[in-house]
């Protein structure tokens, strides 16, 4: 099983997810919700050193917040790490938000048929909505696009998110990881550039909790070679400067001399004193 993405690479995908799931709705997964607004960043506030990052953090267009959460098995336990999620969630939005309304989507893979969607105590009622992708014959619908691709046809929207979680419509490991090649080599056939670059990296933040991790690598090494490779690259560069920059303006705040700041930065004395005036017009 996956260690996850770090965080950087994350963060890096949620930059170019961002604009391509607006008006997406989850209708393939078969939930009926509110289409997709904006795609929201997961980097909230944690409870604890070993709190896990939030799969997926929606604002839909009712003005709901959405947490999507991937899971390849059900564990009681898992309701503990969704109060968790609950809670930095609000920590962040609930006092921004006077309608403040947050859903709870669980997406099961093909490994789970059914699961229990409540969880009860005396002084609380979790609800959880649920999809189940074991409901999805991963297979027929690979086909169906794959058909409309190679006509020349352009894909739905309902096309894309169903293409981005077909690897986890298979059971097991080996499956996943046999669709997931199948998916990636099919979205770099596809014509639209904004089409294929949400599907590669959609497929791959999806997927990445339950693929081994030299298996991503070497999918990511493919990928570089495309059109989300340069983008890829390009948000990665521009990542490394901003963390710079914020270094810079943290060792600026606490007086350290300019000097040294420049060497250890790389910086020059001109690029500080703009942070500078910056922090202090903030």
């Amino acid at each position: 099983m996956s260690e996850g993405i770090a965080y950087q690479n994350k963060d890096i995908l949620f930059k170019i997810l961002g604009q391509t799931y607006k008006e997406k709705s989850f209708a393939a997964y078969g939930i009926d919700l509110p289409p997709i607004r904006e795609l929201l960043p997961t980097n909230l506030p944690k409870i604890s050193a070993n709190t896990k990052d939030i799969d997926n953090l929606f604002l839909l267009e009712d003005g709901t917040y959405a947490i999507v959460d991937y899971e390849a098995e059900f564990k009681k336990l898992n309701k503990i790490k969704y109060l968790n999620y609950i809670t930095r969630v609000m920590e962040k939005y609930y006092k921004e938000d006077e309608n403040f309304d947050l859903r709870l989507i669980v997406i099961y893979t093909g490994d789970v048929k059914s699961a229990e969607p409540t969880f009860e105590t005396k002084c609380l009622t979790l609800r959880t909505e649920q999809a189940f992708l074991s409901h999805i014959d991963g297979e027929a619908a690979y086909n169906t696009i794959r058909q409309k691709i190679h006509s020349g046809e352009m894909l739905e929207d309902d096309d894309l998110m169903k293409l981005v979680i077909l690897p986890l419509t298979v059971p097991g490991s080996r499956g996943k990881q046999e669709m997931l090649e199948k998916v990636v080599d099919l979205a770099e056939q596809i014509t639209d550039e904004e089409q294929r670059i949400f599907t590669l990296s959609g497929v791959i933040v999806a997927s990445d909790k339950f693929i081994k991790r030299e298996y991503l690598d070497q999918i990511r090494r493919r990928i570089n070679m495309t059109q989300l490779g340069q983008l890829y690259e390009k948000e990665k560069i521009e990542y490394g400067n901003q963390k710079v920059r914020d270094m810079a303006k943290s060792m600026l705040e606490e007086n350290i001399d300019i000097v040294k700041i420049m060497k250890i930065t790389g910086l020059t004395e001109e690029e500080l004193l703009r942070l500078q005036d910056e922090s202090v017009t903030v």
